[in-house]
């Protein structure tokens, strides 16, 4: 019996090779910049003078030194009584010096107490202990203030960022091949 022929087919797939590294990155965050500047606060304090006022005018006038139209006004008030006074002791003087049969020298003792010096006029004003006024008048503080404030300044950074590529080579390790091969024939048979 002949012998059939056998066809008989080898297939060798592709075979591929793959040489890869990793990429690698850098990634950097500087901080932010930051700046900060101060305005102090500023203030002013005025703190004026206050005012006194002494009023010495009734210490004077108690003194009998005050002013001269109160001084007047007191003798023209006192004037009609003492007038009165004077009087009635001149009357009695006269009476006296008409009796001077009793009496040893009426004229000598009426000479020796006449007296020249105004004492029966009160033309001072009242002594007192609060005879001088004192007023002071304070002034407020005058303050003037002026508010500081803190002055921010923020600059975010950007990202600093840096790739490197790694490699990747790819070739082929077999390449496919078909190889058909067919049994001898034996044409002799």
């Amino acid at each position: 019996m002949p012998s059939i022929p056998q066809i008989q087919i080898r297939q060798q797939p592709a075979l591929l090779g793959i040489d890869a590294d990793l990429g690698t990155q850098d990634i950097q965050q500087p901080r932010a910049t930051f700046e900060m500047t101060v305005d102090r606060p500023k203030q002013d304090i005025r703190q004026p003078r206050g005012e006194m006022d002494i009023d010495q005018s009734r210490a004077w006038d108690a003194l009998g030194i005050g002013p001269s139209l109160e001084v007047f006004s007191r003798i023209y008030s006192q004037g009609r009584e003492i007038a009165l006074r004077g009087i009635a002791r001149r009357v009695e003087d006269g009476n006296r010096m008409a009796q001077i049969q009793l009496d040893s020298n009426p004229f000598a003792e009426i000479a020796k107490n006449v007296d020249r010096n105004f004492s029966e006029y009160d033309y001072a004003g009242e002594a007192s202990y609060d005879n001088v006024d004192i007023t002071y008048t304070a002034h407020k503080a005058e303050i003037n203030t002026i508010d500081g404030k803190v002055n921010l300044n923020t600059h975010p950074n950007r990202v600093e960022y840096e790739y490197n590529r790694g490699k990747l080579n790819i070739y082929m390790l077999q390449h496919q091949s078909i190889d058909i091969s067919v049994a001898p024939i034996d044409y002799k048979a």
